[in-house]
């Protein structure tokens, strides 16, 4: 038996115990900044650890809708501040500690010699949140022209799990003809559609049944929205004529 392995043994703990496996979570340019970042509160609720790979579209994305600039360097308070902004632009909805930054490893989207880029890296999964229509092209035709998109590719050859929340209305034929392939390759197609069976009175609701049916797709449990039950009314929350 190796040394090293044998040092594991003795500490009681297996090599697959102490491995981190994480969920890799892509943000590409679409509108929709808001999915993602309940997707992600929602994960390091559930005690997920996270890849985290934002492409440079999905930047200016997150610039226009939030006023958070993304940055390489200072990353983790940026991502700090973006997790607790709610839905409604309000700073500070969220409590976010250091304990969930501590889950999170961030990915440059120009990396391609990083962790997900190759099989051999032990992840679950991909949750793509939102994704934009060029995203969904580049990934059905394995272009791979970023982290993002290669970390896509390798998520689908591997049969892991890829859940794709496109994001983008209306749809044309050849954005149609992508998530057809996607399907058939794999994938789980979700489109950012939210459902109002929940009873939602927020922005913020609406958002996150969302981000459930990501998560649902995933098998990461939340309570992130009211499940139906068969019951009518149940998301009636009161009103007059």
């Amino acid at each position: 038996m190796r040394p090293d392995r044998l040092r594991c043994v003795e500490s009681g703990k297996s090599v697959s115990q102490q491995r981190r496996q994480p969920w890799i979570v892509g943000v590409s340019g679409a509108s929709g900044t808001p999915f993602a970042a309940a997707v992600l509160r929602g994960l390091l609720a559930a005690g997920e650890s996270v890849d985290l790979v934002v492409s440079r579209a999905s930047r200016l994305t997150l610039l226009d809708e939030t006023g958070i600039a993304f940055r390489d360097a200072y990353w983790r308070a940026d991502l700090r501040t973006w997790l607790a902004r709610g839905a409604d632009g309000k700073p500070h909805t969220f409590d976010v500690g250091e304990a969930d930054l501590e889950k999170v490893r961030h990915w440059a989207a120009g990396d391609l010699g990083a962790g997900p880029s190759s099989g051999s890296y032990p992840a679950k999964g991909m949750l793509i949140v939102p994704a934009s229509t060029a995203c969904v092209a580049g990934v059905a035709l394995g272009l791979s022209k970023d982290l993002l998109q290669r970390a896509a590719s390798v998520t689908l050859k591997e049969r892991r799990k890829l859940v794709v929340a496109v994001r983008e209305t209306p749809l044309n034929g050849q954005t149609l003809k992508h998530l057809v392939s996607l399907d058939e390759a794999g994938a789980v197609v979700l489109p950012a559609s939210p459902g109002f069976y929940a009873g939602a009175t927020h922005i913020q609701d609406l958002v996150d049944f969302v981000a459930g049916r990501v998560l649902d797709a995933a098998g990461v449990p939340h309570g992130l929205y009211r499940r139906w039950e068969g019951e009518l009314g149940g998301g009636f929350r009161g009103g007059s004529d």
